[in-house]
């Protein structure tokens, strides 16, 4: 017997496909797969179109039965979207691989390619790539809805500032805008003294207020009212009110302090003037350049008020100027400012010029004056002062005039004014005539105060070129180019209209 020299191969042999008779390697259901296909689909009850729900307000897709989610189209969000819509249909295949068939963005046409695989006669894998279409169909939402009904609302925000003069909203309005504190709210009301903040969830509401207490001095009460109740869930509906009052003092306004107060802030004179209201009130002490904040909570606790409005203000004129080079500090005093330099200067108001009645007051503006300049300032020696806390004071300690700040041409300094602020879109129940003006010193004060210019979005104003002349330059402050930021507009849609040719010349 002779024995084979070397390995022994397997070889497997063809079968003839029972369909078409052309030689196949052997398969459980013995057709090929051109063969097999034609006798079963495996794409059978799986859906070819699908409906989907899409807000245009928002940009949101319905998730049954009541979640509305964010999806960028063709993002991996918007393919789970998709396939979680045909979860049912695809549990009896394997799906392998999908993805997106691109379609025009006005077509309301999402396609996907879907690549599956299932098990047919006697144990056969087949496999086979299919487009599902799902037609986008548009429905608003109900956050939506609420919004557009304007008189839906869980949570309102009344915020009141007990003052005729808007300043501190005017900046209040510029950090919400910077922050976006406004995308929540379903519409902004302006009423006297305030304005007020609806919102669709008590939650939204109470981000506003945390703001709020974090950017201005203020309290806040708050309270609710039972709209219905529902016996057989056991639920409420209730509407929040919060009630936030910031406290009445303004930028560039003068203040009688507490005597107690005075004396905690480092025995300041207990004339002050308001340099500006961020998060805290920041004072100045005109006779000694003493400076202090005064937060919240110790206002409320020693609270006090504006002797007079910025719009009181009188226009006087430098006679002569001295600078105080050494002033003593007494023992516990606070901190000095270092932007200022105090001077005694003696002023003549622009209306008694045809008199020889002068002033003389110690200011905190002397790096600012000169021979001639004119200043605002208030004239407390011919005022009949109505505060609790001046009656109590000595009247030797009282100034004649206290100075406020360097007076400017208005007309020029808004003529080669090249930057603007945005607003917030509100309703307004009554327009004053006082706004304008009161919204142009908000203007001018951005432009002569750097620290409240920091927190405040300044945009170039590209409708506007400035002119500039030999006599335009008077000393006012201005704002540099680099502080301000281009005004980007983005359209609803990059591709334009629907219809609209994407070719350019």
């Amino acid at each position: 017997m002779e024995y084979m020299q070397g390995p022994v191969t397997c070889s497997h042999g063809n079968i003839l496909c029972c369909q078409c008779g052309i030689p196949i390697p052997p398969n459980p259901a013995n057709m090929c797969v051109a063969c097999l296909r034609t006798q079963v689909d495996i794409t059978e009850g799986i859906p070819k179109q699908v409906t989907i729900q899409f807000c245009k307000q928002c940009e949101r897709y319905l998730q049954p039965p009541d979640l509305w989610v964010q999806c960028s189209l063709e993002s991996r969000e918007l393919l789970a979207f998709c396939l979680k819509k045909m979860k049912s249909s695809l549990s009896k295949v394997r799906l392998i691989d999908a993805g997106f068939v691109w379609t025009e963005p006005h077509s309301k046409r999402i396609k996907l390619k879907l690549t599956i695989q299932k098990e047919v006669m006697n144990g056969a894998i087949l496999q086979q790539v299919f487009v599902v279409e799902f037609v986008v169909q548009s429905q608003m939402c109900g956050d939506c809805h609420r919004v557009e009904a304007k008189d839906f609302w869980k949570a309102v925000v009344q915020v009141r500032q007990k003052t005729l003069h808007k300043k501190t909203f005017f900046y209040l309005e510029q950090l919400i805008l910077k922050h976006g504190l406004h995308n929540n709210t379903l519409r902004v009301k302006e009423i006297h003294e305030g304005l007020d903040f609806y919102y669709a969830s008590k939650q939204h509401a109470q981000k506003m207020v945390d703001f709020l207490q974090c950017t201005v001095p203020c309290r806040c009460k708050a309270s609710q009212r039972l709209i219905s109740h529902d016996v057989h869930s056991n639920t409420y509906n209730y509407k929040s009110t919060f009630s936030v009052e910031i406290v009445p003092v303004c930028k560039d306004s003068i203040v009688c302090l507490p005597q107690r107060l005075a004396q905690s802030l480092g025995n300041m004179s207990q004339i002050c003037v308001c340099l500006r209201v961020t998060s805290t009130i920041h004072l100045i002490d005109p006779r000694t350049l003493q400076i202090a904040e005064v937060d919240g909570s110790t206002y409320w606790r020693y609270p006090f008020n504006s002797l007079y409005l910025p719009r009181q203000l009188e226009e006087f004129i430098v006679m002569d100027i001295d600078y105080v080079r050494d002033v003593k500090q007494d023992a516990g005093s606070g901190m000095r400012s270092n932007k200022h330099t105090l001077a005694d200067v003696w002023v003549q108001k622009t209306s008694e010029m045809d008199t020889s009645q002068q002033y003389h007051c110690r200011t905190h503006l002397g790096h600012l004056l000169s021979h001639g300049d004119l200043v605002l300032g208030f004239d407390l020696a011919n005022s009949n002062l109505n505060d609790e806390h001046v009656n109590k004071m000595n009247p030797h300690h009282i100034p004649d005039v206290v100075l406020i700040k360097k007076s400017y041409d208005r007309n020029r300094r808004h003529h080669r004014r090249n930057w603007k602020l945005k607003q917030l879109e509100r309703e307004k129940e009554v327009m004053e005539s006082d706004d304008e003006r009161q919204y142009l010193e908000f203007l001018e004060d951005l432009e002569d105060d750097e620290t409240i210019r920091k927190n405040v979005n300044i945009y170039r104003d590209a409708s506007k070129i400035p002119v500039e002349s030999d006599t335009d330059d008077d000393g006012a402050p201005r704002i540099s180019l680099t502080e301000m930021l281009e005004d980007l507009h983005i359209a609803a849609d990059a591709t334009g209209g629907e219809g609209t040719s994407m070719m350019t010349e």
